[in-house]
């Protein structure tokens, strides 16, 4: 198996060590905050634990404080730190200075541009965008993002390399700002609230038609799918009566910058678009975390 670096040992970074690890790859993660590294192998015991499986991967995982250190050796070098472009320029910059042409660079920013990422690098067929989901341990999606430099053959090996451990990889052909998954959830929060802002209904009743209606087929019949089965040209009709009323603003909602001014942060600051007790906190999560075991087992 391949010796792979994860940098970041955050939210998504040992979810992605946990991975690699599970499929039997020697892992080693850097991150240059200590804490973060002194407690990577505990959460992904864990994770594991609460999965209900063995927690031997947790053995192939080594934390790493030195940049330089843990990309030595490496075959595959993933970065999963903070969503700034200077930040992920910087780290690819002192990677590259440490290993060789050969060993490939991702990046798994889930908006920005590889091509902004990767563009001051000197072996640029090597790098690539691997757009993992949250929680990377249970969300089976990557979304494999290869810019104008990235050789083919890097392309294969990646998505080669995702589907055996055990992930679902979609190529994305074009370096676009949000990939594939953001740009279409993000069309549907931006319309989400439009309709809480314009008075149509609550915050509330937004989640419920979601997750009460469409939602429930998301999860078997795509989008694409759905127009096909219940015909084009009734697509059409619909799209032609409904598209001018939608949402077309081309920038960020009022709405939402006035939440984000007044440090209605959602569950962070305990309110968002509506209230969050600790309880209700929790419960969400747990509720999410046993939806999506329950979709991968």
């Amino acid at each position: 198996m391949s010796n792979i670096t994860v940098l970041g040992a955050g939210l998504m970074g040992h979810g992605i060590a946990q991975v690699f690890a599970a499929a039997g790859h020697e892992v080693v993660v850097y991150d240059p905050v200590a804490a973060n590294l002194e407690s990577l192998q505990a959460r992904i015991a864990k994770n594991l634990t609460d999965l209900g499986l063995s927690t031997a991967p947790v053995a192939r995982v080594r934390a790493e404080p030195v940049l330089e250190a843990a990309v030595a050796g490496a075959a595959f070098v993933t970065e999963a730190a903070l969503e700034d472009l200077a930040v992920k320029q910087d780290l690819f910059a002192r990677v590259e200075a440490a290993v060789g042409p050969e060993v490939v660079l991702a990046s798994n920013t889930s908006v920005i541009p590889i091509t902004q990422i990767m563009g001051g690098l000197t072996h640029r067929a090597r790098a690539l965008g691997t757009h993992w989901w949250n929680p990377p341990f249970l969300v089976p999606l990557v979304e494999v993002v290869g810019t104008e430099w990235t050789a083919p053959a890097v392309i294969e090996s990646t998505m080669a390399l995702l589907t055996a451990a055990g992930k679902t990889a979609v190529r994305v052909k074009k370096d676009v700002p949000g990939f594939i998954g953001n740009r279409l959830q993000h069309a549907l929060w931006r319309e989400a609230i439009s309709l809480v802002e314009q008075g149509i209904c609550s915050a509330e009743d937004v989640d419920v038609v979601v997750k009460a209606s469409f939602g429930r087929r998301l999860g078997v019949l795509g989008p694409i799918e759905n127009m096909d089965l219940i015909g084009t040209d009734l697509t059409l009709a619909i799209h032609r009566n409904v598209l001018p009323h939608v949402d077309s603003h081309p920038g960020a909602s009022p709405y939402l910058e006035a939440l984000v001014a007044a440090g209605r942060l959602g569950m962070k600051s305990g309110t968002g678009f509506r209230r969050w007790t600790a309880e209700e906190q929790a419960a969400l999560r747990a509720r999410l975390f046993a939806a999506l075991q329950a979709a991968g087992a």
